[in-house]
Formats: C-alpha cells, sequence, structure tokens
C-alpha cells in the first residue's frame, strides 16, 4: 500500500508540467536549435576574455553567490532525476530494457514531458559554472569547457528530432549533477567532503559515458534489425558516439591525473 502512494505521489502530474505544451516547445526547438551556436561562441568570448581581463587583477571571492548557484542547481538537479527517472524505472518495469532505450514517449509524457525540455534549456544557464573560476580566478580545464559547449549544442540539436534514447541520456545526466553540485554547495560553503566523493562523482560520470555509448550502439543495432521500434539519425547517433566517445577518454584521464597520480606522488613524497 505504501509503495503505491509512493509511485502516486512521483508520478503525479503537478499544473505546471500539466500546462506545459510539449509540441509547441519541439516546434520551437526545431526553429531555434541554431541558437545554441551564437551561446556557444558567446560563451567562449566571454570566459577567454574574462581570463584575460583578470590575468592582472585580484580575484574575487564569490562564496555565498557560488554557494546559492551550485545549490539551486542541485535542488534542480535532484528533482529533474526524480521525476524523469521514475519514468524510466516504470518503462524498465513494465516494458523491459530494450523499451527503455527505444522509448520515445519520454518526450511527451506527462511526467517527464516538461522536465525534457527543462533539462535542454538548463544547459544555457549552466555555463554560468564558469563564470566563477574565471572570476575567482581558478584552473580553467579543457575537460570544463568543452563539456559545457559540446552538452549544449548536442541537447538542442537532439531535442527537436525526439531520438531514442534521450531518457536514458537525459535521466542519466540528471543523476550526476544532483550529486556533482551537491558536492559542489557542500565544497563552496567550506564543509569537508571526504576525497572518496570527488572521486565517486568522477567515476559516475565515467559510467555515464560508458552507457551513453552503448545506448548509441543499441539504437544503432535495432534501427538496422527494421523492427522499426527505435528511431534515430545515422547523424545523430554519429555525433552522440564522437561526443560519448571523447566525454570517456577524457573523464578516464582527468581520474588519473586528480586521483591515481596523486596518490602516487604523495607515497613518493
Amino acid at each position: 500500500m505504501e509503495e503505491h502512494n509512493v509511485s502516486v505521489f512521483l508520478l503525479q502530474e503537478y499544473d505546471f508540467e500539466k500546462r506545459f505544451d510539449d509540441q509547441e516547445a519541439i516546434q520551437w526547438m526545431q526553429e531555434n536549435w541554431s541558437k545554441s551556436i551564437f551561446f556557444s561562441l558567446l560563451y567562449a568570448a566571454l570566459i577567454f576574455g574574462g581570463q584575460h581581463f583578470m590575468k592582472e587583477r585580484k580575484r574575487f571571492e564569490l562564496r555565498r553567490p557560488l554557494v546559492l548557484w551550485s545549490f539551486a542547481l542541485a535542488i534542480f538537479s535532484i528533482i529533474g532525476a526524480v521525476r524523469t527517472g521514475w519514468y524510466m524505472f516504470n518503462i524498465l518495469l513494465s516494458n523491459g530494457f530494450k523499451q527503455s532505450i527505444c522509448d520515445r514517449g519520454f518526450y511527451n509524457a506527462p511526467v517527464s514531458k516538461f522536465w525534457a525540455y527543462a533539462f535542454v534549456v538548463s544547459k544555457v544557464p549552466e555555463l554560468g559554472d564558469t563564470l566563477f573560476i574565471v572570476l575567482r580566478k581558478q584552473k580553467l580545464i579543457f575537460l570544463h569547457w568543452y563539456h559545457h559547449i559540446t552538452v549544449l549544442l548536442y541537447t538542442w540539436f537532439t531535442y527537436k528530432d525526439t531520438v531514442s534514447g534521450g531518457g536514458w541520456f537525459m535521466t542519466m545526466n540528471f543523476t550526476v549533477h544532483a550529486f556533482m553540485y551537491s558536492y559542489y554547495t557542500l565544497r563552496a560553503a567550506k564543509i569537508q567532503v571526504p576525497r572518496s566523493c570527488a572521486m565517486f562523482i568522477t567515476i559516475t560520470q565515467i559510467l555515464q559515458m560508458v552507457m551513453g555509448t552503448f545506448v548509441n550502439v543499441l539504437v544503432y543495432k535495432w534501427m538496422q534489425s527494421g523492427t522499426g521500434t527505435c528511431s534515430s539519425t545515422m547523424e545523430n547517433i554519429f555525433w552522440s558516439t564522437i561526443m560519448y566517445t571523447s566525454y570517456l577518454i577524457l573523464f578516464c584521464s582527468f581520474f588519473y591525473n586528480s586521483y591515481m597520480q596523486s596518490s602516487k606522488k604523495r607515497k613518493d613524497d
């Protein structure tokens, strides 16, 4: 009985979700997805121009704004992970793993449709992460800005076509970000967090890339089978595979350099 009540609560469609017009959102993205290119170019100009501007200037502290920023994104990601995750969990239980991959109802289902669009749109304000790095004069690594730009471009490009696999991609990202931004909130608030937590988050990011690549392989395989259950485009699968593979390499390299290499250095010292 309690499990049924929890299920009803998590799958309940709230008023703002009911009012959301997914068809209008998809149409808007079909007409405007290329604006992500403008946002990406503006982002690159601002962060590298900002680094030049800050070069001879004193760093900003910005600790309180950073706590609020990270906390807001953590709450957004947690709610998004719960709402989309429960939808995907029910697809898995009722229709199996293959249907969870091939499912396109994620984009217009009562509970998940709003969060699918919110996920895509959120990739623009998430660019603000880098502003804190630049203004606080912290190290800006290639993985950080490359990841922000390519995720923005890919999600806007993909949403308009409502391709198979999107439910997995978005739910995984929401879930990883729920952990990541919660961690950032604690760090910004100067709360001691074990090193193992940072390692865990990087491992979840690596697993996300492995699963993302695997999903692409399955979508391609089932598209070629001619059963008609999976729907995507070769262009989308190609760029998605390139993106996930590059992320996998970069995150594995980051994990090695940040945790394995540094641990080895400490032992040598």
